[in-house]
């Protein structure tokens, strides 16, 4: 690896939610009575405690909380889990802090907490505007939640707001999906990321699908519609689903997708170091009581070695998501490999249309490359057909 490393963001998982939803295919449980809400914060605590010497005083750019509802959480424990972030951890002076909250758990009077015990950029989980569909999503919330929550968010002075919108409901037509983006974007918010809704393995949704969801020809129409809403209002697409005002990038997530180091903490939470030469992941156990188990005993897993083709594979699996695309210098930065480990495969998507070169030692996806995006990650996978012919 090059001495240079990249930014670095924390990561923290708070697991549970009110309801699992049909299409969620994250690490969340539902909220029992055997949710021990202070229990976790000590474990998250011991948990930093714990990864913070590997960190070697580095400086943090980015937290997030994220869930599972980490608005379940009262703003006290937030206050305290973040109080224990800086007192662990060296932040740079303008950290971005995020903190996922769905409508639907926002208490009158929270939001403004939260702004004080640290939270500086809000992402609330609206989904759609219309209360039929948020049924059928299996949301708690409706319309008029998403704006009071917005309003309580404005009151207390949240300059950065993301929504989470999705299209390609069941049921929704390209009409309704435009109508949806249309509610979101006369709020002006400052980031929008707006998706379709996938059928993820281990959900609901997967096993048993909607009978009603929109067609291939019904979701490009939506998916054209939007893009030209979104641009029209000034939305600056940076990622295939994350569109922002100027200034107002998520800066976690771009730190992700440029493939720079995070800690993670919380039950299921992930993590990748560069440290001796390479790249470390890590994995906390996934079930909340495990892993507080397993933060009051001490016992954490191993960090383990990320091998050169996989981390060929999840560079490119991240930065073909931003139509801004990557440098060559990049890459070979953030994995320590030559760019001739991934030269055949990018030469033969850029020979399909699929991707492009707009200045020497620099590519991006096409058009047609993000439309297609899960085709032309798929070329960078590490299978022995591909090393053959060139790739990873």
């Amino acid at each position: 690896m090059n001495a240079g490393l990249p930014p670095l963001s924390l990561y923290v998982h708070l697991p549970w939610c009110v309801s699992k939803c049909p299409y969620c295919d994250f690490n969340s449980h539902v909220a029992g009575p055997r949710m021990d809400r202070e229990r976790y914060v000590r474990a998250l605590l011991a948990d930093l405690a714990e990864e913070a010497p590997r960190l070697g005083g580095r400086p943090v750019v980015s937290v997030f909380l994220g869930g599972g509802t980490p608005s379940l959480f009262a703003p006290h424990e937030i206050e305290k889990l973040l109080s224990g972030v800086h007192a662990r951890l060296r932040l740079v002076p303008d950290v971005e802090i995020t903190m996922e909250a769905n409508p639907g758990t926002v208490e009158r009077g929270r939001l403004a907490d939260y702004r004080a015990a640290g939270v500086n950029r809000l992402s609330l989980g609206v989904q759609s505007f219309d209360d039929a569909m948020l049924a059928r999503l299996g949301r708690i919330h409706d319309a008029a939640d998403v704006l009071a929550a917005w309003r309580e968010a404005e009151a207390a002075r949240f300059d950065a707001v993301n929504l989470d919108l999705m299209y390609a409901l069941p049921g929704q037509d390209a009409h309704a999906a435009a109508a949806d983006l249309r509610h979101a974007l006369a709020l002006a918010p400052a980031h929008l990321s707006w998706y379709e809704l996938t059928l993820e393995p281990n959900t609901r949704f997967h096993a048993r699908p909607p009978p009603d969801l929109p067609g291939e020809e019904e979701v490009l129409a939506m998916e054209a519609a939007g893009l030209a809403l979104l641009a029209g209002a000034g939305y600056e697409r940076y990622e295939v689903s994350a569109f922002a005002r100027p200034g107002f990038r998520c800066r976690h997530n771009l730190n992700y997708w440029q493939f720079g180091d995070y800690a993670g903490i919380g039950a299921g939470a992930h993590g990748k170091l560069t440290a001796d030469g390479g790249a470390w992941r890590r994995v906390k156990p996934a079930h909340p009581r495990a892993y507080m188990e397993a933060a009051e005993a001490g016992r954490w897993p191993p960090a383990v070695r990320v091998e050169p083709r996989d981390l060929a594979f999840e560079f490119m699996l991240n930065a073909l998501r931003l139509p801004a695309g990557f440098e060559e210098a990049t890459f070979t930065a953030r994995t320590g490999l030559p760019f001739a480990a991934v030269a055949g495969a990018v030469a033969r998507a850029h020979g399909l249309g699929l991707m492009e070169r707009p200045a020497a030692g620099r590519w991006r996806p096409t058009a047609r490359g993000l439309a297609l995006l899960n085709d032309l990650q798929a070329m960078f996978l590490p299978s022995a057909e591909g090393r053959r012919a060139g790739a990873v």
